[in-house]
């Protein structure tokens, strides 16, 4: 069996993935493959529309689509902890004043439901949440705060705008003493049964990027500086705070964060975490 094509990866486009995906195309046959970059948002669509045969995408994506897809096994973007990307920008603190208008992004689902759930569940507010393009001031025109996450909340966090900032991943970790995983590397059912040979290819080659580049970060951080502006030892930290390895405290997390989900009417149905399995490795 096979696709007789190459297999398409949607790859994030932001810095907290590189270290998932940095040099993979050097390790896997070039005509065998494609990889696509863009935002979550975008690869979260590409792959429920079968565009994509794997990507990584929202952890709340895998939860609208559980049913289709299967995840690839110690691959993730998450956090035990500050996450760094993921903020909220508050005119007045959160203690003094609940938001009555949040102005979200539009680039992931994940965050903005994360966001949902510690506004109905710890901080027991309702707020109107209104999208918006990830550019603070403008949000902020008609909003008492905004949520912006990845390359556009690192700028941010680094203005001297006076604003309270909450970092959501410290936020949920407080809270629930776990994790958060924020992006997983799911594919296609289907794509796993006609190419379960280059699916593995796919995996053991993502597998590799990630060993390899979280041991030698000098590469990414000298892209970061040079392509995101910042300090090298802003982005050393920033690499370190983030975990790649889907591990049991990421897993629990996102169990939890899915429970909450159901809970407030975010998702429809209970979502079990189905992993491809790499039968080489038996």
């Amino acid at each position: 069996m096979g696709m007789n094509r190459p297999i398409t990866i949607g790859r994030i486009d932001y810095a907290n993935a590189w270290p998932l995906f940095h040099q993979l195309e050097n390790r896997m046959d070039g005509d065998s493959f494609e990889v696509i970059k863009r935002v979550p948002s975008e690869l979260n669509r590409l792959l429920q529309a079968g565009e994509l045969d794997i990507s990584a995408i929202s952890s709340f994506a895998y939860g609208l689509n559980a049913d289709d897809y299967v995840l690839l096994p110690e691959l993730s973007v998450g956090s035990v902890g500050k996450v760094n990307s993921i903020f909220l920008f508050l005119k007045e603190p959160i203690s003094r004043k609940r938001p009555e208008r949040i102005s979200v992004t539009t680039t992931s689902a994940t965050s903005v439901n994360l966001l949902k759930i510690l506004m109905t569940l710890h901080f027991e507010c309702n707020p109107e949440y209104v999208t918006a393009a990830p550019n603070l001031e403008s949000m902020l025109e008609t909003a008492d705060a905004a949520l912006i996450i990845g390359d556009p909340a690192i700028h941010a966090s680094w203005q001297n705008h006076g604003l309270h900032v909450i970092d959501l991943g410290q936020l949920w970790n407080e809270w629930t003493g776990l994790g958060m995983t924020y992006a997983v590397v799911a594919a296609r059912k289907e794509a796993t049964l006609a190419a379960p040979e280059a699916v593995r290819a796919v995996y053991k080659a993502l597998n590799a990027s990630k060993q390899y580049n979280k041991s030698h970060l000098g590469p990414l951080i000298e892209q970061a500086c040079m392509q995101l502006g910042g300090e090298s030892t802003y982005w050393e930290m920033y690499f370190h705070s983030l975990q790649y390895d889907f591990g049991s405290k990421l897993q629990e997390g996102l169990k939890l964060y899915f429970n909450y989900s159901k809970q407030l009417g975010l998702l429809s149905n209970d979502v079990e975490l189905t992993f491809f399995e790499d039968q080489s490795a038996q």
